[in-house]
C-alpha cells in the first residue's frame, strides 16, 4: 500500500497571513457589532455559527477554529445560539466577505437533544444555567438555511461532530430510518469533517484569493457535491463497490485481521488500468490518490440494510490519511443523478502545528455576554461544560480503541496527534495566573483517552499502510509503541509547577495499555487518583465484548489488582468506577443475566447506567440497523458474516437496564419474570447466592436517576471489607441544584 505522500502538507504557519492580520487577535471573537466597531472592524470575513454558547477555551470546536482563522489574519465573528425562529439573528454582524461556518456545536444536536429513550432532554450543558431548548433538532441544517435567507450569494462551509458523522447515508435512529448526508439535506457549499484546522485554513486562502468554492474539490477533510462530466474528476480511476463482499470486490481485499500486500503501479500510466489479480495473490492497484471507491447509492442503502452494512464497512476501511482513496455515493435529485463526493481523511498535525493552535491567545472564559450582574459566570449563568473544563488542559487528539459504539475515531481519526510538554506545561502555568477561581488543583490533564500520549505505531509506513480499525483490539498490535514514558515525566514536572497542588486524571483511562507499564499504574495511582478511578469495561461476556471491540474482563481483573497494590503501597484507600453498556448490539439477556452476576459478586450498586445510543456513521449503529456485523464482512450468503442480536423494543431494553439495577427493587418483577423464562429460577431467592430476592416490597415503579443523585444512599456509606466502592455506592450525592425536602443539600462533592 502506498504510504503518506513524500510531501508533507502545507503547515499552518506557513501561510501568508491575510490583510487585516494588521487588526491583531481580539479579547474575545465579536458576537455584536458594537464589539466590532470596538476593534475597528467594518466587516467579518468569516462568520462561525454555532449550537453552542462561546467559550473561548480550547475544548470548544467554534473558539478552536475562530482562533486559528484568525492568527491567518481573518476577521472571525461569532453567532452563538441564535433564534432560529427568523434570520435577523444571523445578520448580526453584516454579511461575511468570505463564508459562513456552521457547526451544531460539540455534540451532534439529536444526541444533545435526547436521550437513549428518544425522551427530550429538560437540559443542555452547552447552554448558560444549563437551560435546554436553547439550539434546533438537527441544528445544521437550520442553521445553514437561516444563513441562505440572511445572505443568499455567501458560501457557506458546515463543520463540527455533526457533520462529520452525517457526512454520508447513514442511520438515524430518531427516525429510525437511513437519512442523506447533511450535505445533501443542507444545501451547503461544502462539509469539512474531523478536525478541520488544516483544511478550513486552505479554504480561507483560497477563498481569500477569489478561488470560487466550486473549484475547491482537492481538499482533504471535505465532502462536496459533484455534477456528471464535471472536467475536474478526469483521470480518477473508479472501483466499484456498490455490491457486497464478493472475490475481487475492493472490499474483499482485507479484513480488519488480514494483511494482504498491495503494490503500486510501477510508472503511472496515462489512462487508468484495472485491478489485476495474481496467482500469488499481489494486487497491482491504480495510484491511490487518483482513485475513488464508489458505494451503493442513497436509494440502495434506504433500502437494503445489507448494503447500508456493507457501505458502512467500506467507509471504515477507508479511514487511515495514510491510503485512504476517496469515497463517492449517488444521490437522486428528481431524475437528475448528482455524486456526494468525499476526499481522504486530513493528514494529522504535527506537534509542533498541535502547539500553535493550543498556543492560540485563548481567554479562557465564557464571553462576557453571559456574565450575570456581578460580572461571574458561577451563578445562574454557569455554563455547565465549561465548568467541567474550566481547570483541565486537553494534552493530544484521536484514539485508535476503534470502540465500535463511540464516533471518537471517526472524528478525530486513529492517529494520536500530540501536544508537546512545554506547550502543556505553558498551558497550566497560564491557567494558574489568569482563570479566575484556580485553587492549586488541575482537574483533567487528559484527551480522549487519558494515557495514549505520544503512543502509536513504531513505523511509520506501517502507520501509513495499516487498514486495522483498532490497534488493541483482539490484542495489543506487536507494532505499537506502548511506552507510557513521556506521560510519566510530563505527569512529574506538571506537578512540581509552583501553586500547583495536585493534578487529578478525569478522562477515561485505557486500562489494557496502562497494565503495559507498572511504572505509570504507580505514578497515576500514588499521586493522581482523587479517590476512585474511572474505567470502561463495559461487560463482562466475550459475546458483546466482541462487538464492541474491547478487551475480556480478565484485563479488568489485571489492571484491578496492579491498581490496589499500589494503593495500599501508598496507603491509599481508592476505588475503581467500572461503567457498563446495557442493549448493546450483540448481548443476549443471557449475557446481561451473567452481567448482573458478576455485579452482586463483586459488590457493585450500579445507578449510572448507559444504554447503548446509535449514533451516527458509528459500526455499531450499523449492526443495530442491519442486524449484521461488519467486522466480519458482509454476506447476503447466511453462511457467510455474522448476524448480531440486536436489542430493539422499549420493553428488552428495560430488562437490560433492569439486570445493571438488579438491587432496584422496582426493577425485581420484571426480573422474576425473565429469570423463569430463561430457566435461571435458581437466581430468585433470599441467599447471599441469589441475584433477586423472592419477596417484593411495596414500590413506586419509579426510578431515581443519576441525574439526581449517584449514590445509593443519602449518607456515606461504610464499605465491608473487600468491598469496592464505585459511583454506584456509598459516594455522597451530587449537587443539582435543586431543592430538596428535609433541609440543604450536602456540600458539593469532589470531581466525578
Amino acid at each position: 500500500m502506498s504510504a503518506i505522500p513524500a510531501a508533507a502538507p502545507k503547515a499552518l504557519t506557513a501561510y501568508r497571513p491575510f490583510w487585516a492580520k494588521r487588526f491583531g487577535p481580539a479579547p474575545f471573537l465579536p458576537m455584536s457589532r458594537p464589539e466590532m466597531e470596538q476593534l475597528g472592524w467594518d466587516s467579518c470575513d468569516i462568520v462561525i455559527v454555532t449550537g453552542d454558547a462561546y467559550v473561548d477555551h480550547p475544548s470548544f470546536g467554534m473558539a478552536v477554529i475562530g482562533r486559528t482563522l484568525e492568527a491567518q489574519g481573518f476577521r472571525v465573528g461569532i453567532i452563538a445560539q441564535p433564534d432560529w425562529n427568523s434570520a435577523d439573528a444571523f445578520k448580526a454582524l453584516g454579511k461575511p466577505n468570505l463564508f459562513f461556518g456552521v457547526a451544531a456545536g460539540n455534540m451532534d444536536s439529536m444526541i444533545n437533544r435526547y436521550t437513549a429513550d428518544r425522551k427530550i432532554r429538560s437540559d443542555d450543558a452547552y447552554t448558560p444555567g444549563g437551560e435546554g431548548g436553547r439550539r434546533p433538532d438537527r441544528a445544521t441544517l437550520v442553521y445553514t438555511q437561516r444563513c441562505q435567507e440572511a445572505f443568499k450569494d455567501v458560501p457557506i462551509v458546515i463543520g463540527g461532530i455533526e457533520a462529520s458523522l452525517r457526512r454520508i447515508a447513514h442511520y438515524d435512529y430518531w427516525q429510525d430510518k437511513v437519512r442523506r448526508s447533511v450535505l445533501v439535506d443542507s444545501k451547503a457549499d461544502l462539509l469539512v469533517y474531523g478536525n478541520a484546522e488544516r483544511a478550513i485554513v486552505e479554504i480561507a486562502h483560497r477563498l481569500a484569493r477569489r478561488e470560487p468554492i466550486e473549484s475547491l474539490t482537492d481538499v482533504r477533510g471535505t465532502a462536496f457535491m459533484r455534477r456528471d462530466g464535471d472536467p475536474s474528476a478526469d483521470g480518477w480511476f473508479e472501483l466499484d463497490s456498490t455490491e457486497v463482499d464478493r472475490p475481487g470486490r475492493v472490499d474483499e481485499l482485507i479484513s480488519p485481521y488480514q494483511e494482504i500486500k498491495q503494490e503500486a503501479c510501477a510508472t503511472e500510466p496515462d489512462a487508468p488500468k484495472p485491478i489485476t489479480l495474481h496467482k500469488t495473490g499481489r494486487i497491482v492497484m491504480p495510484p491511490r490518490d487518483h482513485t475513488v471507491v464508489r458505494l451503493p447509492a442513497y436509494e440502495q442503502v434506504r433500502s437494503d440494510a445489507v448494503l447500508y452494512a456493507h457501505a458502512n464497512r467500506v467507509l471504515h476501511l477507508e479511514t487511515n490519511p495514510g491510503n485512504a482513496r476517496a469515497l463517492v455515493q449517488r444521490y437522486d435529485f428528481n431524475g437528475i443523478a448528482r455524486d456526494l463526493w468525499i476526499n481522504p481523511p486530513p493528514i494529522p498535525l504535527t506537534t509542533p502545528e498541535m502547539d500553535h493552535v493550543f498556543d492560540l491567545p485563548y481567554a479562557r472564559s465564557p464571553h462576557p455576554s453571559y456574565a450575570d450582574a456581578a460580572g461571574s459566570h458561577d451563578g445562574a449563568t454557569k455554563i455547565p461544560a465549561w465548568e467541567m473544563i474550566r481547570f483541565s488542559v486537553n494534552i493530544m487528539r484521536g484514539c485508535f480503541g476503534g470502540c465500535t459504539f463511540c464516533s471518537i475515531t471517526e472524528h478525530e481519526g486513529r492517529i494520536i496527534q500530540s501536544r508537546s510538554e512545554d506547550s502543556v506545561i505553558r498551558e497550566i502555568e497560564e491557567m494558574r495566573d489568569k482563570v479566575k477561581g484556580f485553587t492549586g488543583i488541575v482537574s483533567d490533564l487528559g484527551g480522549p483517552t487519558a494515557n495514549m500520549y505520544r503512543i502509536g505505531c513504531k513505523s511509520p509506513e506501517i502507520e501509513a499502510a495499516c487498514r486495522k480499525p483498532s490497534c488493541v483490539y483482539p490484542g495489543i498490535c506487536p507494532n505499537l509503541n506502548t511506552s507510557h514514558d513521556p506521560l510519566i515525566r510530563m505527569y512529574r514536572r506538571a506537578r512540581a509547577l509552583p501553586g500547583v497542588k495536585k493534578i487529578l486524571i478525569g478522562s477515561g483511562l485505557r486500562y489494557d495499555l496502562a497494565v503495559q507499564s507498572p511504572e505509570y499504574v504507580k505514578e497515576l495511582v500514588t499521586h493522581h487518583v482523587g479517590g476512585y478511578l474511572k474505567i470502561a469495561p463495559e461487560h463482562t461476556e466475550g459475546g458483546p465484548l466482541s462487538k464492541m471491540m474491547k478487551p475480556g474482563i480478565a484485563t479488568y481483573d489485571r489492571f484491578k489488582q496492579m491498581f490496589e497494590a499500589a494503593s495500599a503501597a501508598a496507603g491509599k484507600k481508592q476505588y475503581l468506577i467500572p461503567y457498563f453498556i446495557a442493549a448493546h448490539p450483540g448481548t443476549s439477556d443471557e449475557d446481561m443475566m451473567n452481567l448482573a452476576v458478576w455485579l452482586k459478586k463483586n459488590g457493585f450498586r450500579a445507578d449510572q447506567v448507559q444504554t447503548f445510543y446509535p449514533s451516527p456513521m458509528a459500526t455499531a449503529t450499523a449492526m443495530y440497523h442491519s442486524g449484521l456485523n461488519p467486522l466480519k464482512g458482509i454476506s447476503r450468503d447466511d453462511s457467510r458474516g455474522e448476524k448480531v442480536d440486536v436489542v430493539r423494543g422499549e420493553r428488552r431494553r428495560r430488562l437490560h437496564k433492569a439486570f445493571l439495577r438488579y438491587h432496584d427493587a422496582n426493577n425485581w418483577p420484571l426480573l422474576r419474570e425473565a429469570l423463569k423464562a430463561m430457566g435461571r429460577a435458581d437466581l430468585i431467592g433470599n441467599g447471599k447466592h441469589h441475584l433477586i430476592p423472592s419477596y417484593q416490597p411495596v414500590t413506586d415503579g419509579s426510578y431515581d436517576s443519576a441525574r439526581r443523585k449517584n449514590s445509593t444512599s443519602a449518607k456515606p456509606a461504610t464499605p465491608r471489607k473487600g468491598q469496592l466502592l464505585t459511583q454506584h455506592t456509598g459516594l455522597p450525592p451530587r449537587v443539582t441544584g435543586a431543592t430538596r425536602a428535609g433541609g440543604p443539600r450536602p456540600g458539593k462533592p469532589g470531581k466525578r
